[in-house]
């Protein structure tokens, strides 16, 4: 399945919302009991995918950026890199993948990754602000996943947690 196949609606309390399952119960509780709650008070925004029949997927995204003063000297040094010398500010505009699911009756198809490519695009063409990062707190079963679509770890502080902090550099998406 394509994503330009499916409809992508911006959830509001005008939306009606489907059923929607998939493997982490977390994230199926986000859909019913909290998403539509983010959105009225402005934390996040949620856009679902769905056919004429059943919601393929849904993902949230919000505000966020990279802070370059939390992290050590070396890091801040190699990150600092990235950026002309003039440029180089303290903190770096970036969107937050607050939750990203995909049905178990679409999962194994490349919808996530239809999806983050949806995001990278939609972050680099005729943005309204600048952003330089998208960042997500990927949980530990999502990690490959995220490796796989270029998600790097933004520190090894995090190893041994149930979620890791990862970001994705927009400027590689333009200048692929």
């Amino acid at each position: 399945m394509d994503i330009t196949d499916l409809r992508l609606i911006r959830l509001s309390s005008e939306v009606e919302q489907k059923s929607f399952t998939c493997v982490d119960a977390d994230l199926n509780d986000f859909f019913v009991d909290d998403a539509l709650n983010y959105t009225n008070q402005l934390l996040a925004v949620t856009y679902i995918l769905e056919t004429e029949i059943d919601t393929v997927a849904y993902f949230s995204l919000l505000n966020d950026k990279i802070s370059i003063k939390d992290q050590g000297r070396s890091w801040r040094d190699r990150f600092n890199k990235k950026f002309p010398h003039r440029k180089r500010i303290n903190n770096y505009p970036a969107v937050k993948i607050g939750r990203l699911a995909v049905s178990e009756n679409y999962a194994n198809c490349g919808m996530g990754s239809q999806i983050l490519e949806f995001i990278k695009t939609l972050f680099t063409n005729n943005n309204r602000t600048g952003c330089r990062f998208i960042t997500v707190d990927a949980y530990r079963a999502a990690l490959p996943f995220y490796e796989k679509n270029g998600f790097k770890y933004l520190t090894d502080n995090d190893q041994n947690e149930d979620t890791r902090l990862m970001y994705y550099d927009l400027k590689k998406f333009i200048e692929a």
